[in-house]
């Protein structure tokens, strides 16, 4: 009953931030006003669902520079961990279908946030052209979750080349983020939420910026994934 009464509260909350969301990056096309929004939302989302955070290597991060966080992915809590953790303006991809979504998926649609349509082949080539603008012109970070979908498991899955073409495009550094806990907090397919603490950890940022074929772009991808393991627990 209490899991159903949280399940519930995060619904209304999650609705009644995005219709505020909405308004303000209609009102305010620069997202300032839009972005003051994302770190207290996604706080208060953890709250109501009873999940700590904590966090190490903040300090291996420039507050003044924009970066391509790529992140291991087990839950659908990490979004919200790392809306409420990164510092700076943050934007990430998101599927077309959540964009039908009354309310919620509107403000992702108007929002400074990078929508891909998987059955369009000229999605991916429209989304890298968003994600340079964000990156280079905006100065807006943004987040890939390079497995492509929640792990099943917890464990860390096969990455996708993606996050690293875009990172050789833009030349923008890649900082490795590895969640731990998520998994057994909300797993993929359930609906059960448990109490608990989340931990993260951002690395130290990976240069992108000598990537010349589709073999560097590997290198850099297996790079970055080893890091990422190495700090991954169950």
């Amino acid at each position: 009953m209490i899991n159903f009464l949280r399940l519930v509260l995060i619904a209304f909350y999650v609705t009644f931030i995005s219709f505020l969301a909405l308004i303000a990056v209609l009102l305010d096309r620069s997202f300032t006003l839009y972005y003051s929004f994302n770190s207290p939302f996604s706080k208060g989302i953890l709250k109501i669902a009873g999940i700590k955070v904590r966090t190490t290597g903040l300090d291996n991060i420039e507050k003044d520079k924009t970066y391509i966080y790529v992140s291991n992915h087990a839950s659908q809590f990490d979004i919200s961990v790392l809306q409420a953790t990164v510092p700076g303006n943050m934007s990430m991809y998101f599927k077309k279908e959540l964009s039908r979504i009354p309310i919620f998926g509107w403000q992702l649609w108007a929002g400074p946030y990078i929508m891909i349509d998987r059955k369009n082949p000229d999605s991916a080539r429209r989304s890298l052209e968003k994600a340079r603008t964000l990156l280079s012109e905006k100065n807006i970070s943004v987040l890939l979750f390079a497995e492509g979908t929640r792990s099943e498991t917890g464990e860390i899955q096969k990455f996708k080349r993606g996050a690293f073409n875009l990172a050789g495009k833009v030349a923008h550094p890649i900082i490795p983020v590895t969640v731990n806990g998520s998994h057994k907090i909300m797993s993929k397919g359930s609906l059960k939420i448990n109490k608990g603490t989340i931990h993260v950890h951002f690395d130290k940022p990976v240069p992108a910026d000598n990537i010349i074929d589709r073999q560097d772009e590997i290198d850099l991808m297996n790079k970055v994934r080893d890091i990422i393991l190495s700090n991954h627990t169950l």
